[in-house]
């Protein structure tokens, strides 16, 4: 396939920024860069525009670096809802990716972020609450809090309670049957302590007192 040296006039993802000089296939600038004004032919006269299209990209990466910096600030402050689908016991149907992130970004908060710079070392297959790492520039680093809830309430487990009742029901006769006792024997105490009181000796101490 034919190649052809260009001089990049905009910034194009995977390929280079303004001024860079970089090879092509011959096709792909004929038919897209240079229709598109993304790219010139590489020759004497546009090498002159190269200290141009220099400041034009620093002022453009010092942008990008500003915007991002504050968004990467605000953006740690938020906490993106995802909902999806789950069965009774929390499992989820599927899992989450970096674009429905994304996605939840633009509806709920209006900010516009490429999945690209949504970092996630696996998908996230559970419900509940977790940090994502945000790589908003090359010098630019956030994290944005992700919660994944269910579209439908998730059943809790049923624990049932130990039988306390017969328990109770137990130590209540136990308290019956005791004082039962009690009514029974305080008759024949009371009598005993009276017999006492009236016995001679008794009566000998209390004259003596």
């Amino acid at each position: 396939m034919a190649k052809t040296e260009v001089i990049l006039t905009h910034n194009i993802v995977g390929l280079g920024g303004e001024s860079d000089q970089v090879r092509v296939a011959a096709g792909y600038a004929r038919n897209f860069l240079f229709p598109q004004g993304f790219a010139v032919p590489l020759t004497s006269s546009n090498k002159r525009r190269i200290e141009a299209l220099k400041q034009r990209r620093a002022e453009r990466e010092a942008h990008e670096f500003n915007t991002m910096s504050e968004l990467a600030k605000g953006v740690s402050k938020l906490i993106c809802v995802v909902k999806v689908k789950a069965g009774d016991d929390g499992k989820m149907f599927g899992s989450v990716t970096a674009g429905m992130i994304a996605d939840g970004l633009k509806h709920q908060f209006d900010i516009t972020l490429d999945k690209r710079k949504i970092h996630l070392e696996h998908a996230i297959k559970t419900l509940g609450e977790r940090e994502v790492e945000l790589h908003l520039h090359a010098e630019v680093k956030s994290t944005l809090k992700v919660r994944v809830e269910s579209l439908t309430p998730v059943t809790a487990p049923v624990v049932e309670a130990a039988p306390a009742e017969v328990r109770t029901e137990k130590r209540g006769k136990r308290v019956e049957k005791a004082e039962a006792v009690e009514e029974k024997v305080r008759p024949a105490k009371e009598e005993k302590s009276a017999k006492a009181a009236k016995s001679p000796k008794a009566e000998k101490k209390a004259k003596a007192e």
